[in-house]
């Protein structure tokens, strides 16, 4: 049985564009997938640790081959504790809103936090970084008001899906699909949504 966890960046509940494509999303998944398990994880909730200079040095000190001491130990143990909740999937759907053409801060949080020695990398001297997430698969679904494909500098750049995608691949997760939702200041919002929710609509049969 397939198991799939949405993680949602925004903190605009029923506001929100992408937490809307996300519900058509996991609607049609399990329509489709009778018996899998879905569950969410909102980055807002309070439940995602800190990763403070203890942390930090408790992840530099394993690096290093050494045990985490101290007042190292505990934030390290919360650290491991996100990434086992996160492991245990083998499907994500991510929701990400642009926030000052990247990502909500939330959603770097996250990434710092599970993006530790061992669990999620290796690196050596010899070639450098080896992912070790593999054999998940992810859809994530970027949403924009302003910045859209084909807009001029004024309207912002697109380091949302450059840092997010590159971060998945880093830590092995290469069977990423995405849905796209960028109408911008003048395009038209309502065939924007239908267009994105046709295609987690499709997408969800198959994932």
């Amino acid at each position: 049985m397939s198991r799939l966890l949405h993680i949602s960046a925004s903190p605009r509940g029923a506001e929100s564009i992408s937490l809307g494509i996300a519900e058509t999303f996991t609607e049609e998944y399990l329509a489709a997938h009778p018996g899998a398990e879905v569950d969410r994880f909102d980055l807002w909730d309070g439940t995602l640790p800190e990763f403070g200079p203890a942390a930090v040095a408790a992840k530099m000190a394993v690096i290093g081959g050494a045990e985490p001491t101290g007042d190292q130990v505990e934030p390290w143990a919360a650290a491991v504790r996100a990434f086992e909740r996160f492991d245990r999937y083998d499907r994500y759907l991510f929701s990400v809103p642009m926030w000052n053409a990247g990502v909500p801060y939330k959603l770097k949080q996250l990434i710092d936090v599970l993006s530790q020695p061992g669990l999620v990398f290796d690196v050596s001297v010899e070639t450098g970084y080896r992912p070790l997430l593999t054999g998940k698969r992810a859809t994530v679904i970027y949403t924009s008001s302003v910045w859209g494909p084909g807009v001029g500098p004024g309207f912002g750049s697109d380091f949302q899906s450059t840092y997010f995608g590159d971060w998945l691949r880093w830590a092995g997760i290469t069977d990423v699909q995405e849905i796209r939702h960028h109408p911008t200041l003048t395009g038209d919002h309502a065939h924007a949504r239908k267009l994105a929710d046709d295609r987690a609509r499709r997408l969800a049969r198959t994932f």
